[in-house]
């Protein structure tokens, strides 16, 4: 009883000392996981349009590679594996779910690069309006990509900062219940923010 009386005492104190000391955070914390939630959704968004481009490209490189089965094939199961995926916000609570988002990511953005090299073997595709304009706006939602991940990780690090630093993160801790969410790490950027290049 006496050792269960001590936690809780020890637990009040904290809790009151985290409340009384100047900026607590629990507001700017509440906002912070908020302003990480709303960047993260803008990150789905743009993979899901990048994911929306694929079967019209697929099928425009097919009307004139059909025999390039393997890499068509690669772009449409990378495309599934991507897009099977449940991608809530819990995933940013969860460090494997998000890595293993990341890799399906990676792995798309890998097989669409394999996808636009075959233009070069086939003149008459490269000169197609229809893929030209699919890539245009591929190379467009590449971006878009890079410019959301940019903004997702910038919120995370600051929303990092808080549940880590003190005092702030007495509330985090014992208010909250928050803690750090997963960020994007530099292999990711290298391996899924590089747009595909294409050369005409």
């Amino acid at each position: 009883m006496g050792h269960r009386w001590w936690q809780t005492m020890t637990i009040t104190i904290v809790m009151v000392t985290a409340l009384t000391v100047s900026g607590c955070g629990y507001n700017d914390l509440q906002g912070l996981d908020e302003d990480t939630k709303a960047a993260w959704s803008e990150v789905i968004n743009q993979y899901q349009r990048r994911a929306d481009l694929i079967p019209n490209l697929v099928a425009t490189v097919k009307g004139y590679a059909a025999h390039e089965k393997e890499t068509l094939e690669g772009v449409v199961n990378a495309r599934a594996k991507a897009t099977g995926m449940q991608v809530t916000p819990e995933v940013l609570k969860d460090p494997a779910a998000f890595q293993a988002f990341q890799q399906a990511q990676a792995g798309l953005a890998s097989a669409l690069g394999r996808l636009i090299a075959i233009a070069e073997n086939y003149p008459n595709l490269k000169a197609d309006q229809n893929f030209r304009d699919l890539q245009s706006q591929l190379e467009g939602t590449e971006n878009r990509i890079t410019v959301a991940r940019k903004r997702y990780i910038d919120r995370v690090a600051d929303y990092n900062k808080m549940v880590r630093y003190f005092p702030t993160n007495l509330t985090a801790k014992f208010l909250l219940h928050l803690e750090e969410k997963p960020n994007f790490t530099v292999a990711d950027e290298t391996a899924v923010a590089k747009p595909p290049e294409v050369k005409f």
